[in-house]
């Protein structure tokens, strides 16, 4: 059966894009980032072959995002990242998840749905060092935290953590400058709780710094086979996991003066085919590409053709083409010599790979292979 739009996501690819990421880490663990169902690739199945390329952690933003992957099996150590409601604490710690605190009502509040639960609470106290985001931002408020949460037999400190703004930038400073700030706080909460982690680095910051490395990187982009820096994924040995595919619906001759699509934005100059393609973005596949992008039809670059559509685009083959109905249609991916990365998407887009793959909706398939 042709999908009308299909996500083809190599498993294999995860897995070793994980192991060349654990590979630079150098004895460091390697935290695989599986939010926002994979960064669109699908939690689950991502975090499992990411475990295979030798993560021990999982990360995840939401509470229910942990419990989804407990309910799929997952038994590794989860690390739920972003901001708790009380219930949302509940669910975190029915999934044995560890949570990030910064402030002192806050570990109270773990401390007492620890109690309910009758569990132990896992803590990462969060400091931010200049993301401007969560996290305390003074030093001593953050040590504060920590020795609220060490007074207490229902929590437990298993780590400190920031998160770093500029590390996809190689020529900003201010990557080390939050370095920096960071240090001292490890320094002070390991002396006083040696059993924790400490953990500051995303993928960028991995291929930047061996500094940046600390106990654990959490990486997310890279483990997609995404480049961090926007660049070619190649250029770091990684892999790009996902790939979005349709099929050739219908193939229209057009005349001079011809148009197509919505609001009339192609004109044809003379006799051309134009090819239908079942997709649009109502798929993902963003408007803003419009007129801009290029799709691959039998090894051969092809540009669009006229707006984007909820269902279909339209894709110029030229004054006279041998592309047929039924012919597969790469969006995402290579086909023969030609490639097209989500690299080169956001870039027409002005925007980053990570909201590419996030924005390919549900309603696209997903087929796993390589696993």
């Amino acid at each position: 059966m042709t999908d009308r739009a299909l996500a083809r996501i190599d498993l294999s690819a995860v897995q070793r894009n994980c192991a060349e990421l654990k590979r630079r880490l150098e004895g460091a663990e390697l935290c695989a980032v599986v939010k926002a169902d994979g960064y669109g690739h699908g939690a689950a199945w991502c975090a499992r072959a990411a475990i295979a390329g030798g993560a021990g952690w999982l990360a995840v933003a939401t509470a229910e995002e942990a419990a989804d992957l407990r309910r799929h099996g997952i038994r590794e150590r989860l690390l739920v990242m972003g901001a708790l409601t009380a219930e949302d604490v509940e669910i975190a710690l029915a999934a044995d998840a560890d949570i990030v605190a910064w402030r002192t009502g806050f570990v109270g509040l773990a401390a007492r749905k620890a109690e309910a639960a009758d569990t132990r609470a896992r803590l990462h106290v969060k400091l931010d060092t200049g993301m401007g985001r969560l996290g305390a931002k003074d030093l001593e408020e953050a040590l504060e935290v920590v020795a609220v949460t060490g007074e207490s037999e229902r929590l437990e400190i298993a780590g400190v953590m920031t998160h770093l703004a500029t590390a996809d930038e190689p020529d900003s400073d201010f990557f080390d400058e939050q370095l920096r700030r960071f240090r001292p706080f490890v320094e002070r909460v390991k002396e006083a709780h040696p059993g924790s982690i400490a953990h500051a680095t995303n993928s960028a910051g991995l291929f930047r710094s061996r500094e940046a490395h600390f106990d654990m990187a959490r990486c997310g982009i890279a483990v997609y086979g995404l480049d961090p820096f926007h660049e070619d994924p190649a250029l770091r040995g990684l892999e790009p996991a996902l790939r979005l595919e349709s099929y050739v619906a219908d193939v229209k001759r057009m005349q001079a003066g011809d148009t197509v699509g919505y609001g009339r934005k192609w004109t044809a100059d003379g006799e051309r085919d134009v090819a239908v393609l079942p997709i649009g973005y109502g798929d993902g596949y963003r408007r803003g590409l419009s007129n801009k992008a290029d799709v691959i039809i039998g090894g051969r670059r092809y540009p669009l053709a006229g707006t984007i559509s909820m269902d279909n685009v339209t894709v110029d083959l030229g004054p006279r083409s041998d592309v047929r109905p039924a012919d597969a249609a790469t969006l995402i991916g290579g086909d023969g010599d030609e490639r097209i990365l989500a690299e080169e998407l956001a870039r027409i887009l002005g925007t980053i790979n990570y909201e590419v793959t996030c924005g390919i909706s549900p309603r696209v398939r997903r087929l796993y292979h390589g696993e």
